[in-house]
C-alpha cells in the first residue's frame, strides 16, 4: 500500500474543497485533494447554473405568453421546443463545467488523488480505487483533514421504494425533452424554482408537501402572501398526505389526501423529489476518527472555525449542513483550509451577513437575521407591499411583500425577508447595509432614484424609521422626505 504524507488532506473537489486547497497552498503547507467522482462543482453541474439556464428559458416563454397585458399581441401564441430548451441548458452547463474541470486538472498531479476516502484514525485515511480501476488502496497520513464532500438529495420514504422511477434535481437537466406532466415532491427553493420553470415551459406540474411550508420564509406575513401569489399560478397541494405511489405504464400513479380530507389520484409522467439535501457523510467511517453524530446524523461543528469539536477534522460547504449556498461554501473552504493548515492553532473567522435568494417569480430572499431568530421584544418591523409599488406596476410585476427588522436599541437594521420583483438585486443592498452595521436612518440617507423598484425599500424603511422614533432615540435622516419623492 502506498503512503502519502501531507499537512492537510481535503476530501472533495467542489467549491469548498477547491477553496480549502487554495488556502492551504497559500499557507505554504502540503496538501492532497481526494475526489471520488468527476471534477466540476455541484453548482456548475446540477445546481446554480443549469437551473438558471432553465429558468431563463421559462422567463422568456412567460414574457411572451403574458405580453397581452401591455397590448402586445402574439397571434400564434408561445411554442416551446422542449428538446431545444434542454439542449441549450446542457450545452451551456457543459461550458461552465468545462472551465472548472480544466482548472482542476491543471493542478499539480501530486495534489490530486482519485478514489473513495474513509477514516482509519483521527487524521488518517484509506483511499480505495474507484470502481473499474486497478491498483491498491492509498494510505494518507495528514496533520488535519477537511471534509468537503457536499450533499445528496433526499428521496422521501414513500418514493424510495420506487427510486428508479423518481428524479432528483440532478436528473432534470439530463432529460432529452420536457415531460407532459410532473409531480414535484417538496415546496422548498429547489422544488419551486424547477417546478415553476417547467410549468411555464408548458409542463403540467403539481406540487406536494406534507406541511404548509412554501419557500424559505418564517415570517407569517411573508408566508401568507407567498401562498396567495403562488396559488394563483401553481397547483399546490400543501398539508397533503401521500397514500400511494406506484409505477404504471406512462409514469407514476399517485393517490393523496388533501388538507380538507378529500382524496385524489392522478398519473404523472415524471416525479421530482425536491425534499431537501443531506450532508454526504455516510461512507467516511467518521467513528474511526472519533467523531460522533447527533440525531440528525451530523457532528458538532463551529461555523466560525469550521472545526468539528476539538478534532483535527474540518467541514466546509454543503456537508456542514449550515447554509447550502455557493458563496458560503467558498467562505467555509477558506476558513477550513486556513485552520487545517495551522492546526492545532485555530482562529475564529467572522462570517458575512447571511444572504439567500430563490429565483422564483416573484423572487424570494432572506438577508441577515430571519424572522424565526428574532427577539420580538427587542425589534421593530416595517414592511412594504409591492402590490401597488410604482415601478412594479409599470412593469406588470406588482406582487409581493418585504418585511424589515431593526433593533429598537441603536436602530440598526438586522434582517429582512423579501418576496417580489428584482429581489436578487435589492437583497444585496440590504445585506451590504446589514454587514456594515448601518442604522435604518443611515440607509435612508442613501440615494434612491425614481422610478425604480428600490423605491419600495425606501417606503418600508420609512415606516420602520417612524416606529423606531417612537420606541427609540434615533433621529430621522431621510433626506428625500419631500413632496413628490
Amino acid at each position: 500500500m502506498q503512503t502519502v504524507n501531507v499537512d492537510v488532506a481535503v476530501i472533495g473537489s467542489g467549491t469548498a474543497g477547491l477553496n480549502a486547497r487554495r488556502q492551504v497552498e497559500k499557507e505554504g503547507r502540503s496538501i492532497v485533494m481526494i475526489e471520488s467522482g468527476p471534477y466540476g462543482t455541484m453548482c456548475a453541474r446540477v445546481g446554480c447554473m443549469p437551473s438558471k439556464l432553465l429558468i431563463a428559458a421559462a422567463d422568456a416563454a412567460h414574457e411572451v405568453a403574458t405580453a397581452g397585458r401591455f397590448g402586445v399581441r402574439v397571434p400564434d401564441g408561445v411554442a416551446v421546443d422542449g428538446a431545444a430548451v434542454l439542449d441549450r441548458v446542457r450545452r451551456e452547463r457543459d461550458r461552465f463545467v468545462g472551465f472548472v474541470v480544466r482548472d482542476t486538472e491543471a493542478l499539480p498531479e501530486a495534489q490530486r488523488l482519485c478514489g473513495r476516502a474513509r477514516f482509519t484514525g483521527p487524521s488518517t485515511l484509506e483511499v480505495d480505487p474507484l470502481d473499474g480501476e486497478r491498483g491498491d488502496a492509498t494510505r494518507v497520513e495528514a496533520n488535519a483533514v477537511v471534509i468537503a464532500t457536499g450533499s445528496t438529495p433526499v428521496v422521501p420514504a414513500p418514493f424510495d421504494a420506487i427510486r428508479e422511477h423518481v428524479m432528483v434535481n440532478d436528473d432534470v437537466f439530463e432529460l432529452e425533452n420536457l415531460p407532459a406532466s410532473l409531480a414535484v415532491i417538496g415546496t422548498g427553493t429547489i422544488g419551486l424554482e424547477l417546478g415553476q420553470a417547467l410549468a411555464r415551459l408548458g409542463v403540467r406540474v403539481a406540487f406536494f408537501n406534507r406541511s404548509a411550508s412554501l419557500g424559505p420564509f418564517s415570517d407569517p406575513e411573508l408566508r401568507r402572501v407567498t401562498r396567495e401569489v403562488f396559488t394563483k399560478e401553481l397547483a399546490l397541494h400543501l398539508e397533503s398526505e401521500l397514500l400511494e405511489a406506484r409505477p404504471v405504464e406512462g409514469g407514476v400513479a399517485m393517490r393523496w389526501r388533501d388538507a380538507d380530507g378529500s382524496e385524489h389520484s392522478d398519473t404523472f409522467e415524471r416525479v421530482l423529489a425536491a425534499a431537501g439535501r443531506r450532508p454526504a457523510l455516510a461512507d467516511l467511517a467518521l467513528a474511526k476518527a472519533g467523531i460522533s453524530l447527533d440525531e440528525r446524523g451530523r457532528p458538532a461543528w463551529d461555523p466560525e472555525t469550521a472545526q468539528v469539536a476539538d478534532s483535527p477534522v474540518f467541514l466546509a460547504g454543503d456537508v456542514s449542513g449550515h447554509l447550502l449556498l455557493l458563496h458560503e461554501a467558498a467562505d467555509e473552504g477558506r476558513i477550513a483550509g486556513a485552520n487545517a493548515a495551522s492546526y492545532p492553532e485555530v482562529t475564529v473567522h467572522q462570517r458575512r451577513a447571511k444572504l439567500a435568494i430563490a429565483f422564483t417569480d416573484p423572487q424570494m430572499a432572506i438577508v441577515g437575521t430571519p424572522y424565526r431568530a428574532l427577539d420580538l421584544d427587542a425589534v421593530e418591523i416595517g414592511e412594504v407591499s409591492y402590490a401597488d409599488q410604482g415601478r412594479a406596476r409599470v412593469a406588470g410585476r406588482n406582487q409581493g411583500l418585504v418585511r424589515f427588522y431593526a433593533q429598537r436599541k441603536g436602530c440598526r437594521l438586522i434582517g429582512a425577508e423579501m418576496f417580489g420583483p428584482r429581489m436578487e438585486n435589492m437583497a444585496h443592498l440590504l445585506a451590504w447595509a446589514i454587514q456594515e452595521g448601518m442604522t435604518v436612518q443611515h440607509i435612508l440617507r442613501m440615494p434612491f432614484y425614481h422610478p425604480v423598484f428600490e423605491e419600495g425599500l425606501r417606503t418600508g424603511l420609512r415606516e420602520l424609521a417612524a416606529k423606531l422614533r417612537v420606541t427609540g432615540d434615533c433621529r430621522c435622516e431621510d433626506l428625500s422626505d419631500a413632496p413628490g419623492a
